[in-house]
């Protein structure tokens, strides 16, 4: 009989700066960028796993992050709508709110350790693991940074995190995940000097994500996924071999493989447009200021025939990525995929919101790199849950901590009737 886990919680408690915020008289409301814009109200959640045990982990935790919430004040702050209709981050100290628990279990017991290809995601313990706050229901107001510590029997602990994206992308997370562990080592200040406004980032063309928002909900199904390390090899051998030695990602690689399977698992009609969307990195071509954390991310999109994508050869799919995002780097170019949705009719656009693919990286930003004086995570997870408006997404995570393996994802990108098929695809490139 299946052991059942039991997290007992204490009541949540708002962490506000442990000194005054350095924040000028003059600017105590920001204006979102328009990089930040477009998740002003979504909100992403992160599990960082720790095998070694941490002296008092929940209140060494909560200790460091009063004192980071001194040099990254926005994360105490609210959001709220001006008169202009435009979000604001209002920077007033008003704290995050934080939670200490304890789990009747090990991390191995809870299986928090491993991956498993296929598996499908319950949210009753993930969702134990973090300050609930349905995304749904998020609005203004609300914190803008949940934080929970929970001890298990073994001696680890779970970090999980819930943010508004609005404050902070992937990287600008991490690198104040970096930061707290810093303080809770016992570091004067954090080793990187955080900019979070920087009045030189180029606008940015509109989201994508207006044009294939579904009005009425997808029914997703949540999947743990996993690529072999020796298939999204063999991938990149091909394709030096037939790109005159020319090298591809790991990324590009994975992002082939999983938007071919997915379209493979729920391909209806073969005519129909499928439509990959993918975040890129744009810090470094577009200037941003060193230790800059708030979002910094523009979506590429490439798209083709259904029919077309299903039988392409992989190499010919890493191709088309790969010149999407060389495309990416140029924040004013024209985005033609969204000049061809535009143009599409009424019923290829009803296919869209289902037919599209968001896919995001974990990998590089430094989520690995959190030290709350134990050793870095063994193990780094995102978790979402299906939004109404949203279409399928699918974050690749980062391996388990020394071990060499397989890609990890977690994906919210299928309904529950096209997870087998979805799966079996994927079991193809082993």
């Amino acid at each position: 009989m299946a052991r059942v886990i039991v997290v007992n919680r204490s009541p949540p408690v708002i962490v506000r700066p442990s000194s005054k915020s350095a924040v000028p008289p003059t600017r105590v409301t920001e204006k979102l960028s328009s990089f930040d814009k477009p998740y002003a109200l979504s909100l992403v959640t992160s599990f960082l796993v720790f095998e070694h045990p941490v002296h008092d982990a929940a209140n060494t935790v909560k200790k460091a992050l009063s004192q980071a919430l001194v040099y990254y004040y926005p994360f105490a702050g609210r959001i709220i709508v001006a008169d202009d209709g435009e979000c604001h981050v209002r920077c007033h100290d008003e704290g995050a709110t934080f939670v200490a628990a304890t789990a009747n279990c090990t991390l191995e017991d809870a299986r928090l350790l491993e991956v498993s290809n296929g598996e499908t995601m319950t949210s009753t313990l993930l969702d134990d693991l973090t300050v609930y706050s349905p995304a749904e229901s998020y609005c203004p107001g609300d914190p803008l940074l949940l934080m929970q510590v929970t001890k298990f029997n073994c001696g680890g602990f779970v970090m999980g995190v819930i943010w508004n994206h609005g404050i902070a992308d992937g990287e600008g997370m991490a690198q104040f995940l970096r930061a707290v562990g810093e303080l809770a080592c016992g570091f004067p200040s954090p080793s990187v000097i955080p900019a979070r406004w920087d009045a030189s980032l180029p606008s940015l063309r509109p989201s994508i994500l207006e044009l294939v928002a579904s009005p009425e909900p997808l029914n997703l199904t949540r999947l743990g996924i996993s690529i072999p390390l020796t298939s999204i090899n063999r991938i990149k051998a091909e394709f030096r071999e037939r790109s005159n030695g020319q090298m591809c990602t790991m990324f590009e690689a994975v992002a082939a493989v999983l938007w071919q399977c997915r379209t493979r698992a729920i391909i209806s009609d073969p005519e129909s447009m499928a439509l990959l969307s993918f975040a890129v990195n744009m810090r470094k071509h577009v200037g941003a200021k060193d230790g800059y954390y708030g979002n910094c991310v523009a979506t590429q999109q490439v798209m083709a025939r259904s029919g077309a994508l299903v039988d392409a050869d992989i190499v010919d799919i890493v191709k088309m990525i790969k010149r999407a995002k060389d495309e990416a780097v140029q924040p004013d170019q024209k985005d033609g995929v969204c000049e061809m949705i535009r143009a599409m009719d009424q019923q290829q656009r009803d296919g869209l919101p289902y037919n599209t693919l968001l896919l995001s990286s974990w990998r590089n930003i430094g989520f690995e790199e959190p030290d709350f004086g134990g050793g870095t995570p063994e193990r780094v997870m995102c978790y979402l849950s299906p939004l109404q408006g949203y279409p399928p997404v699918c974050v690749i995570n980062l391996p388990c901590k020394g071990k060499d393996g397989p890609s990890n994802a977690f994906a919210v990108c299928v309904k529950e009737e096209h997870a087998d098929a979805f799966v079996a695809e994927l079991a193809r490139f082993t």
